[in-house]
């Protein structure tokens, strides 16, 4: 997986997590909903810039987004379905 997965797939996670809609962070970065989209669907990588500033809006710290999935925190809800794609036995 390279960065520009990784960062869509964080994305993606953080922002549900944290119950914002795209067009909520677009507002929020002064980015369009269809950047937004665009970064979570890995169709465009994100300058640093735009990094820091999605990471502001999420109040994450910027590595975050970055981290491999299975390196990312997950939620209580979460952990049953990472421990069944990231480890291998399932435990």
């Amino acid at each position: 997986m390279d960065l520009k997965d990784a960062m869509a797939a964080n994305l993606r996670r953080i922002r549900h997590d944290r119950d914002i809609t795209q067009e909520e962070l677009a507002s929020l970065t002064g980015l369009s909903a269809r950047y937004i989209g665009s970064i979570e669907r890995a169709r465009v990588s994100a300058s640093v810039t735009i990094l820091g500033r999605i990471a502001q809006a999420l109040a994450v710290d910027p590595g975050e987004l970055l981290r491999a999935p299975c390196e990312a925190p997950v939620s209580d809800g979460a952990i049953a379905d990472r421990r069944a794609i990231c480890e291998p036995s399932g435990r």
